[in-house]
């Protein structure tokens, strides 16, 4: 396995690809609201609820909605789902759940949104990855998410491209914060090469750059951010100025 290859401290003369997970890798249909809408309707079958106020109810709350805050209390993962109960409760209650309700329907939603199966990979993530090792980077995961986002990698196959996997539940800091990048800085330290990719112009690229490690935004364009590519196809070409078979550099 790929993961049996990463070796602390051994990065003199490695070229490392760091990754951002969800909206970069992989992604749930629905996000979060989609998770409560499938609760919803198993508990309240006919209930007709627009998956947008549901969003807007998550727009607050979650660690990584407080990057400058550190959040050392919630590197354990009970202690991680407790503290976003109350904003699962309150999506819950806006959606016209009574308390009691909110509060049961709350407790299923860590089990259903790191439900391997509803994960997905984009089209275009494996074959990046392939050809990426191929030229010799190794790749590492750094995200904020979930306690649950190493099973989640696994259950997608992931494990068999990605050496590691770094999460700000288990360091209690979310990118932008440059202390969500410690431990990468730390485990590639000596690398030949180390770049961050991800969907997020503040959380990725800023917060990578800050650091000091050159990064590249996917999957959208953002006005300022240097270096994007459209899909990951576009990532060998920048980092290596290798274009992806059959298509012109």
């Amino acid at each position: 396995m790929v993961a049996e290859a990463f070796v602390e401290g051994h990065a003199v003369g490695m070229k490392y690809l760091v990754w951002d997970f969800d909206g970069t890798l992989a992604y749930r249909p629905g996000g979060w609201a989609g998770a409560l809408l499938e609760i919803l309707g198993e508990e309240m079958p006919g209930r007709e609820v627009e998956q947008d106020l549901l969003r807007s109810s998550l727009r607050a709350g979650f660690p990584w909605h407080a990057p400058d805050t550190p959040h050392p209390e919630l590197v354990v993962a009970d202690r991680w789902w407790a503290g976003l109960a109350p904003v699962l409760v309150r999506a819950f209650e806006a959606a016209g759940v009574d308390a009691a309700l909110a509060r049961a329907m709350a407790e299923r939603v860590r089990n259903v949104y790191t439900d391997p199966r509803s994960w997905r990979l984009y089209e275009d993530t494996v074959s990046a990855l392939h050809l990426l090792s191929s030229l010799g980077w190794t790749h590492l995961v750094l995200s904020n998410h979930v306690p649950e986002l190493g099973e989640i990698a696994r259950g997608l196959g992931l494990d068999r491209h990605v050496a590691r996997v770094f999460n700000s539940a288990e360091s209690g800091y979310e990118k932008p914060n440059p202390r969500a990048f410690d431990g990468i800085l730390e485990a590639t330290a000596g690398a030949e090469a180390v770049w961050m990719i991800g969907d997020s112009a503040e959380a990725d690229v800023a917060g990578a750059e800050s650091v000091g490690i050159p990064a590249i935004l996917v999957r959208k364009r953002r006005k300022g951010v240097e270096r994007h590519c459209e899909d990951l196809s576009g990532i060998s070409l920048i980092v290596e100025g290798v274009p992806v078979p059959g298509e012109k550099a």
